[in-house]
C-alpha cells in the first residue's frame, strides 16, 4: 500500500539485518554509530520498464553549486506512471547538519538537510516521489544543487553526494499537473490562458544559523532570552496576487540534526520532515480567472512574525497548473475573499522563571469561478491557523523548556468534491544544564494530518498520518568529543491509516545502536 506522498529515508538494518541485542548496545556512544534510518515507509514503485538518469554527482565543500544539465530519460517514453529521485550520500569526520536544495530547469524539486557524521563516517539515502515535476523533466534544462558547507582543520566532513531520478514508464494513476512554472527574477508569473487549476507550492525554511533557525523559541521585549524577534514566536507563511492575500499556512517547526543543542538525539533517527522539507501547498484556483489574462502578476511570499529587515527564511515557489485542452481561454472571477484579522500576543511574566505564553490566529477564505469546457467550476478555499505556546526558561537559560501546538485547518470545494484537511504540529521538550556541564535534552515532536474527501454527503476517502519522535540525550558540555560520555535513547513511530490501506512501524535506537523495529500493521 501506499497513501504516503514525498521523501523515505533508507537504512541498510531495516532492508537487511536485524536490529542489535542488548548485550551489543555500549554503555555511552562512541566513535560510530547506525546510519541514519527512520519509521516511514518507502516510496511505492511500480513494475514494468524503467530508465535511471544521474541528475547531480558532487562533493560538497564550501557553498559552491554543482551545475550540469538533465536530459529526458532515453528509452522510457515521455508519460511516466511514477518518477522517484534517489539521494545517496557520505560524510565521515565532524560536520554540523547543512541545509541543500536541487533545482532542475530552474524548479526546486528537493529540498533537504543533512546528519551529522561520526568519525568513521555513515551513509544515508532519501528517496522522494516526484511524479508531480514530470512536465519539467520532458524536456532538457540546467541542474543546480546546493549544500552550503564549511571544511577545515576543525570541521572535516566533506559532503559527497549522487541523485538520481528513475522514470516507470506509462500513465500515472494521480494527476500530474501540464505545467510546472516559476516565478521571474521580479516575483512576477504569467500562467497559459486556459488554466484551470492552479496550485502553489512554497518550501519554507527558516535557517541561516541565527535565531529564525528557532523561530518557535524567539521572545519578545522586554523578555531576557537570547533569541528575540518582535512579537515573538507566531510565524505564518503567506502567498498573496497583485498585492491581495492568497493564502495562509502554519510552517511546521522543523528541527535539524544539531536541533536543542542536543546532536546525539539525531545521529541515528532525524527529527519528522528534517530530509524530506515539503512544501507548503496552497491553492489558488479562486485567482485562476485574474491570471488567465496573459499579462504577468505579481506573485510574493512572505513570512509574519519576523522582525522589518530581518533575513533567515527562504520561500521558493513553483506553480502547477491544470490547462483546458478543449479552450484557448479559459475565463472566471474572484468572487469571495475574506481575511479575518489576525491575533497574535505574547505575555511575558517574570520572576525565576521567566515565562512568554504565547497565542495566535488567523483566517481566510476565497473563492472563485472558471467557466471551463465542461461548465462552470465554483472552487471556494478556507484556511484557518491556531498557535499556542508556553516558554519558561532560568536566567542564564540552563533550564530552558517549551510547550508549543500549532494548527492549520483548510477546506477545499470544487466541482460537487470537499477535500479537508486538519494538520497538528507538536513539540514539547526541555534542555537542562546541570551539575559538572551535563547537558540533557527531552523531546517530543509530533506532526499529524487528517484529510477526508467527500462527494456530497458521501465519504470517498480519508487518510490519518501520526509521526511522533521522542528522544532523551544527555552529554557533557564543553569538553572534547572524546570526553563526552554521552547516552541516549530515540524512538519513532510513523502511523498511517485509510481508505488505501495501513503502516505502522516504530524504530528504537540506545547509544547511537538500533535496539528495535516493530511493525503493526
Amino acid at each position: 500500500m501506499s497513501m504516503l506522498a514525498g521523501a523515505t529515508l533508507l537504512a541498510g538494518t531495516l532492508m537487511g539485518t536485524g536490529p542489535a541485542r542488548a548485550a551489543d548496545v555500549p554503555a555511552e556512544f562512541g566513535t560510530d554509530w547506525h546510519d541514519p534510518v527512520t519509521a516511514a515507509p518507502p516510496v511505492e514503485r511500480p513494475h514494468g520498464k524503467s530508465c535511471e538518469v544521474t541528475v547531480a554527482r558532487a562533493q560538497f565543500r564550501d557553498f559552491t553549486p554543482y551545475r550540469g544539465r538533465y536530459a529526458p530519460p532515453d528509452g522510457c517514453g515521455g508519460r511516466w506512471s511514477k518518477v522517484v529521485l534517489r539521494l545517496d550520500g557520505e560524510v565521515k569526520g565532524r560536520q554540523y547538519d547543512r541545509l541543500g536544495y536541487l533545482h532542475v530547469g530552474g524548479v526546486e524539486i528537493f529540498r533537504t538537510s543533512t546528519p551529522q557524521p561520526s568519525p568513521e563516517g555513515i551513509e544515508w539515502s532519501v528517496e522522494k516521489d516526484v511524479t508531480r515535476y514530470s512536465d519539467t523533466f520532458r524536456g532538457p534544462g540546467d541542474v543546480e544543487m546546493l549544500i552550503g558547507n564549511v571544511v577545515d582543520d576543525t570541521y572535516t566532513g566533506v559532503l559527497d553526494v549522487k541523485v538520481t531520478l528513475t522514470f516507470y514508464q506509462g500513465r500515472t494513476d494521480g494527476e500530474a499537473p501540464d505545467r510546472v512554472l516559476t516565478l521571474d527574477e521580479d516575483s512576477n508569473l504569467t500562467t497559459p490562458r486556459n488554466s484551470e487549476r492552479v496550485l502553489a507550492e512554497v518550501y519554507a525554511t527558516g535557517s541561516g544559523g541565527g535565531c529564525e533557525e528557532y523561530w518557535y523559541l524567539t521572545v519578545p521585549e522586554p523578555a531576557p532570552y537570547s533569541c528575540k524577534a518582535g512579537q515573538g514566536p507566531y510565524r505564518e507563511v503567506r502567498i498573496s496576487v497583485d498585492g491581495r492575500l492568497a493564502g495562509i499556512a502554519a510552517p511546521f517547526p522543523a528541527v535539524w540534526t544539531g536541533g536543542w543543542s542536543n546532536p546525539f538525539l539525531w545521529y541515528v533517527v532525524p527529527g519528522p520532515r528534517a530530509f524530506d522539507i515539503k512544501p507548503i501547498t496552497y491553492d489558488l484556483t479562486p485567482f485562476a480567472g485574474l491570471l488567465n489574462d496573459g499579462r504577468p502578476h505579481r506573485v510574493e511570499v512572505s513570512v509574519a512574525g519576523v522582525p522589518q529587515g530581518q533575513a533567515g527564511w527562504s520561500t521558493p515557489v513553483n506553480v502547477l497548473v491544470w490547462q483546458d485542452g478543449r479552450r484557448e481561454r479559459v475565463t472566471g472571477k474572484l468572487t469571495v475573499h475574506r481575511a479575518g484579522d489576525l491575533t497574535n500576543s505574547s505575555t511575558y511574566t517574570p520572576g525565576p522563571q521567566h515565562r512568554v505564553d504565547t497565542e495566535g490566529a488567523h483566517r481566510l477564505t476565497v473563492a472563485g469561478y472558471v467557466d471551463t469546457s465542461h461548465g462552470r467550476v465554483t472552487t471556494t478555499v478556507s484556511r484557518s491557523l491556531a498557535h499556542t505556546s508556553a516558554h519558561r526558561w532560568t536566567d542564564g537559560e540552563t533550564s530552558d523548556a517549551l510547550e508549543a501546538a500549532w494548527s492549520d485547518d483548510e477546506s477545499v470545494t470544487a466541482g460537487g468534491r470537499t477535500a479537508r484537511t486538519h494538520r497538528t504540529f507538536t513539540m514539547d521538550g526541555t534542555t537542562t544544564l546541570g551539575a559538572g556541564d551535563r547537558l540533557r535534552t527531552v523531546l517530543t515532536l509530533g506532526d499529524r494530518a487528517t484529510t477526508v474527501e467527500w462527494r456530497g454527503r458521501r465519504r470517498i476517502a480519508w487518510s490519518r498520518l501520526d509521526d511522533t519522535y521522542t528522544g532523551d540525550a544527555t552529554y557533557t558540555a564543553n569538553v572534547p568529543r572524546d570526553q563526552r560520555h554521552a547516552v541516549g535513547t530515540t524512538s519513532e513511530r510513523y502511523r498511517a491509516h485509510g481508505s488505501r490501506g495501513c503502516y505502522d512501524r516504530t524504530v528504537t535506537t540506545e547509544q547511537g545502536v538500533l535496539t528495535r523495529v516493530r511493525d503493526r500493521c
